[in-house]
């Protein structure tokens, strides 16, 4: 899908761990299952943002990936009022807010999957919604843990976060546990996207 963007990760994503970083309407979420299904055959997913089922008709639909090899740690189910208890591939979250809750049911699947060969995705979307609700330290440490755990197994990363809701200090610290940040813009109807590594200059803008 992004062959000829600077932005493919099909040769070595394992243990990479990245950050997608735009204003609203610039194809994030899309970027980020389209990433995932690139380069793994089974994912994790916290989602903020989206319940458990539109989180697998998206990465489906964007990703290519079977619907029943995604787990989702659904954080917005329950703050909508819908109890559900949880089933094989879902754990539900009382809110964004509760960061215990979130990384005791991401280790759940965490154990589970470990268990398979073949490369794990991990996607969170968004981290703009924890800093609505935490600080951005917290959000910060969970995040660094979190990439580190998926690291360790060799899985790849992919995180969103929307550039127009924080100030610089506030994204400054969410880029340091990620080795790679990706800046989505729209420019003239076409969205576009460009690649910073820690060790290169970003670059060009690429329509994606």
């Amino acid at each position: 899908m992004l062959e000829d963007s600077p932005l493919s990760v099909g040769d070595s994503p394992e243990g990479r761990s990245l950050l997608i970083a735009g204003p609203p309407m610039t194809g994030k979420y899309d970027l980020m299952f389209r990433l995932l299904g690139d380069a793994v055959e089974r994912g994790i997913v916290i989602s903020t943002g989206d319940a458990a089922d539109e989180v697998r008709a998206s990465f489906a639909e964007v990703g290519g990936l079977d619907p029943a090899e995604i787990a989702v740690v659904d954080c917005v189910s329950k703050q909508r009022g819908v109890g559900t208890p949880d089933k094989p591939r879902v754990r539900y979250v009382s809110s964004p807010k509760n960061l215990t809750e979130i990384g005791m049911k991401f280790t759940d699947f965490f154990e589970e999957f470990r268990e398979y060969d073949p490369p794990v995705g991990v996607g969170i979307h968004s981290l703009s919604e924890l800093l609505m609700y935490l600080d951005p330290q917290d959000v910060y440490q969970f995040v660094r843990v979190l990439t580190k755990q998926a690291e360790s197994e060799g899985w790849f990363t992919v995180a969103v976060i929307g550039s127009t809701m924080h100030d610089e200090q506030t994204l400054h610290t969410m880029y340091e546990p990620f080795d790679t940040v990706v800046n989505t813009r729209e420019n003239d109807g076409a969205r576009e996207l460009r690649v910073r590594d820690r060790s290169q200059a970003a670059t060009a803008w690429t329509t994606f």
